[in-house]
């Protein structure tokens, strides 16, 4: 009986261990991933995919093979870039108290694992990408290109700049959801691409304030480590009134009630922007500003998704 009770006790010790063990793993992979960053960019992948569709008048259902291939490839794209991402910026991280979970910086990954992940999941996802159509890979490419040459190699160590450029690829992945279904010469994938472009701004200003200590530990030139967080405020505020016109062009192909939705968010980020320069604790008011954008992105593209899903038509 005894030696019964030994194995079973053995045998749940190596479950527990076993469990704990892909637990860790999973943590790795999302901070790794950067969790919120990955979702904040393969949301407009889909809202874009889903849009193409209902205007082109395609049910979903008959594209069930090309919405796989589509989510997959580019979640990969997307994912090999943030992998370099951490392999290449690991010296920066090792000095920011945001970074410590990282497994590049833990130790839990090797770095030279990281590399060869990144690179593979690439080709992988742009391989996918290339069952879909060239104008799609193409943006792929290139917002991949942006964040991992341009952005992560380049400038996020030498100029202020580093946001906008930044900006500039995360601003693709609505343009590579409809170029799946048909060329993106449209005025809503156009429009989402300058809408993606502006907010990532202010969202990255309220991350850089919030960790300016971080930042300015790790030498990067952020705009409020160079020039200050009054400048930073300031600069959040121009940005956030500059989405004001863009509903405006998406009256005639969304509708009035997401124009009515897109305003009121877009004027409730301006008024808690516009509070920043006589804020009393400006770290909650970053905080306060990098949860709304959040919001603002979710809730913009479930409109557009609600608005034409078979609900609504």
């Amino acid at each position: 009986m005894e030696n019964g009770q030994l194995l079973a006790d053995s045998a749940l010790d190596t479950t527990a261990q076993s469990s704990s063990k892909l637990l860790r793993f999973l943590i790795d992979i999302k901070f790794l991933l950067k969790g919120k960053v990955l979702v904040a960019n393969v949301l407009p992948v889909f809202t874009a995919y889903w849009l193409a569709l209902y205007f082109h008048g395609e049910r979903f259902v008959d594209y069930w093979g090309t919405f796989l291939l589509t989510m997959l490839g580019s979640t990969l794209v997307i994912s090999g870039a943030l992998m370099l991402n951490n392999w290449y910026e690991v010296d920066l991280d090792k000095k920011m108290v945001r970074t410590q979970n990282r497994p590049t910086v833990n130790g839990h990954f090797a770095l030279k694992a990281v590399l060869w992940s990144g690179i593979i999941t690439t080709i992988i996802g742009l391989v996918m990408m290339l069952f879909t159509t060239i104008e799609a890979t193409l943006y792929s490419f290139l917002g991949w290109f942006i964040y991992v040459v341009l952005y992560t190699f380049w400038s996020k160590r030498r100029y202020t700049l580093n946001t906008v450029v930044g900006s500039v690829s995360g601003a693709f992945t609505p343009l590579i959801g409809w170029a799946v279904i048909a060329p993106a010469n449209h005025i809503v994938p156009i429009v989402m691409f300058c809408i993606l472009f502006i907010w990532q701004v202010p969202h990255t200003f309220a991350v850089a304030i919030k960790r300016l200590e971080d930042y300015t530990r790790a030498g990067v030139p952020m705009l409020p480590v160079v020039y200050g967080v009054d400048v930073t405020i300031r600069q959040n505020l121009i940005y956030i009134i500059t989405l004001l016109p863009f509903p405006f062009l998406l009256i005639t192909s969304l509708g009035w009630i997401f124009f009515f939705v897109a305003i009121v968010l877009t004027i409730g980020w301006i008024i808690l922007a516009a509070k920043g320069s006589r804020a009393i604790d400006v770290k909650k008011w970053a905080q306060a500003n990098l949860r709304y954008s959040l919001i603002y992105l979710v809730l913009l593209s479930l409109v557009m998704i609600l608005l034409t899903s078979p609900i609504f038509n």
